[in-house]
């Protein structure tokens, strides 16, 4: 069985390899400003990912195993995307100074032979220190939070800010192995 990934993410990619030797990408065209938060983020970070899922199915005519994932960063009762600029950068990361703060990812497998579709999401619980001025300043200029929900990587130099986690570390990166591997089990 054929798989793919529903993805452009480079760390998603990464890990996948750490549990699937061959994969196929087929990046999703799936639009995300579609799906609606209503005020359930399970239910939202879940919808965006089984949209990616739907849209590649919708492409393939090879029986093929589909994963799909969508990650997003919660703190209090909002939600922290992708920065749209610096600023923007700055602010979320001034706002996760100090606190704790969730990460959600969803991840859908779908299974185009048997129609097989498992939908699960998980969070991890992630503290930053208090950060200065000047620290968060030193870390935008590395350009590493302008692509990342919440405007920081874990993985990366975002990760000096990180006091402690509850939970899985793989999916504040973007990807929970642990859960995607269990899936993957139960869709064969």
């Amino acid at each position: 069985m054929k798989y793919i990934l529903a993805s452009a993410s480079e760390r998603r990619q990464e890990l996948l390899n750490r549990i699937i030797d061959n994969f196929d990408i087929i990046i999703s065209d799936f639009d995300e400003e579609k799906v609606k938060f209503n005020g359930n983020v399970e239910e939202y970070v879940i919808e965006v990912a089984e949209g990616k899922a739907l849209d590649v199915l919708s492409r393939i005519s090879e029986d093929s195993i589909i994963i799909a994932a969508d990650t997003i960063v919660v703190n209090g009762d909002k939600i922290l995307g992708k920065p749209k600029s610096e600023e923007d950068a700055y602010k979320m990361l001034k706002d996760l100074s100090g606190k704790v703060h969730r990460v959600y990812s969803a991840v859908v497998v779908v299974n185009s032979k048997t129609n097989k579709v498992k939908k699960e999401c998980i969070f991890t619980e992630v503290k930053f220190k208090d950060l200065t001025n000047e620290e968060i300043l030193k870390y935008i200029s590395t350009k590493e939070p302008l692509d990342k929900a919440g405007a920081y990587g874990i993985q990366g130099i975002g990760g000096v800010f990180v006091e402690r986690i509850t939970g899985c570390y793989y999916n504040v990166v973007g990807l929970p192995l642990n859960l995607l591997n269990n899936i993957l089990e139960e869709v064969k």
